[in-house]
């Protein structure tokens, strides 16, 4: 039993991870309708611009403090992602107004391979650290239930702790604020919007700022656990899945497809991995989200579309 509890655990610490990054993916398409396909693109571009500040500032303004440098670093990181926002709706969204979805697909693929040599140009491409003080030695819990107890990563748990405070905050900016239902009005109809005096330009900059922040934050833990390296776009490959369990435009939805993607994926790897082989933690998800697709493509929270003719 404790092995089992063992393995839940780890899926869904892992599936915590998933959710960072699959929320990028739901901010945007809420805000926006636009599926982002730059957001792993963006999570390793913010990790790059993190861990290269943190060893650049302190030779540049003599710290030796790595409190104080990490701090530095992360404003200086998300003083660039708000750069890259601005940049991203001035030169690219506000001339695709109302185009097609097909349109704005292949623009935000463009939009990933330029972020992707832009960061390669400015950062390098070794593969770098990122050490914000988070402890990574395990420890047991629930020794006095189980026997010898239950092995948890400290990390993790900070982990799932950051990412269910960021859920929280970004449900409460788009439900409870005026900035967040103006997101909302414009994602429904850009035009209708802009008739109600919604500016547009502004509200397209602030949902990729505040996505730009929620990929820094995954870039940081997921750097933190794996470094950061250019296989780390590959990370956003594993939040398709989860937004398609969860549903395009649920923030909560993200969180609760990750956590059965994660869990999933570790109990099918150590309890069906020995009799079918290993891997399976590479197919499952995109198997379940198969499976989801044909029965319910507007994922568990998603809105359902209803035409009438």
């Amino acid at each position: 039993m404790a092995f089992f509890l063992e393995t839940v655990f780890g899926g869904l610490m892992a599936g915590m991870l998933y959710s960072l990054v699959a929320l990028g993916f739901v901010l945007i398409f809420k805000a926006s309708g636009v599926f982002n396909f730059a957001q792993g693109a963006m999570v390793l571009f913010a990790a790059l611009a993190m861990a290269r500040f943190s060893e650049w500032i302190p030779a540049w303004i003599g710290i030796d403090n790595k409190f104080l440098a990490n701090a530095l670093a992360f404003v200086v990181a998300a003083l660039f992602m708000l750069a890259f926002a601005y940049l991203v709706e001035r030169w690219v969204l506000r001339h695709l107004v109302n185009q097609e979805g097909v349109t704005l697909l292949m623009a935000t693929l463009g939009i990933t391979y330029f972020l992707d040599g832009l960061g390669q140009t400015i950062f390098g491409s070794a593969v770098y650290k990122i050490d914000v003080g988070m402890p990574k030695e395990p420890i047991f819990v629930f020794d006095t239930v189980f026997e010898g107890g239950l092995l948890v990563n400290k990390e993790d748990l900070i982990a799932a702790l950051v990412a269910a405070c960021l859920v929280m905050a970004l449900s409460l900016f788009f439900q409870k604020t005026s900035t967040g239902r103006a997101l909302r009005a414009v994602a429904d109809d850009h035009q209708a919007a802009q008739s109600i005096g919604i500016p547009l330009n502004r509200m397209w900059v602030i949902v990729w700022f505040v996505a730009g922040l929620t990929a820094l934050v995954a870039g940081i833990i997921w750097g933190s656990k794996i470094g950061v390296q250019f296989s780390l776009t590959t990370v956003a490959l594993k939040a398709l899945p989860v937004i398609i369990l969860g549903g395009l435009t649920s923030v909560p939805g993200a969180i609760i497809g990750g956590l059965i993607i994660g869990v999933g994926e570790k109990v099918s790897e150590v309890y069906l991995g020995p009799m079918i082989g290993g891997g399976i933690e590479l197919w499952f998800a995109y198997v379940l989200a198969l499976v989801f697709l044909l029965f319910r493509p507007q994922g568990l929270f998603g809105e359902k579309i209803i035409d009438r003719v």
